[in-house]
């Protein structure tokens, strides 16, 4: 399995996400727990930009679109991380980060380390990707994979 598209579509998934937190950081809206919500569709939108490429290209079968899918949700969700530590950095530190972790939807409050950071955020993004893929393959999974089907 060639993972071109999945890096590509993971790259489309971190600057969507990258611009919208942008956005919101910019109109002073980043404390709003609702907005932060709604990546979850620039995440949906490039699973299904792999996913729908996959069946297009002829790549059939349930279970590799599905880790298709979540791939590139995963890199995305890596490479989104990776930019926040090194934007919690830019903004301050240890103080920023406190400020920040209100907002986590997991394990919000106290939080002193960007290794916790880390490791709240890669589970939340899991857990997303997870169910956005999931999701999104019970839309694809009858034109992904014919299974008992009655001639």
């Amino acid at each position: 399995m060639k993972f071109t598209r999945e890096i590509t579509n993971g790259f489309i998934i971190f600057a969507g996400i990258a611009i919208y937190f942008a956005i919101m950081e910019l109109l002073g809206l980043s404390d709003v727990f609702i907005l932060r919500i709604f990546n979850v569709f620039i995440i949906a939108y490039g699973i299904n930009r792999t996913i729908s490429a996959n069946i297009h290209d002829g790549i059939r079968g349930y279970f590799r679109n599905f880790i298709s899918g979540f791939i590139t949700s995963m890199i995305g969700a890596i490479l989104s991380i990776l930019s926040l530590l090194i934007y919690i950095e830019i903004r301050g530190g240890e103080e920023f980060l406190k400020h920040l972790s209100e907002a986590f939807l997991i394990g919000g409050g106290d939080v002193d380390s960007s290794t916790y950071v880390i490791a709240l955020l890669l589970l939340e993004s899991s857990a997303a990707s997870l169910v956005a893929t999931f999701v999104l393959m019970q839309y694809w999974k009858d034109k992904a994979e014919v299974i008992n089907k009655v001639d």
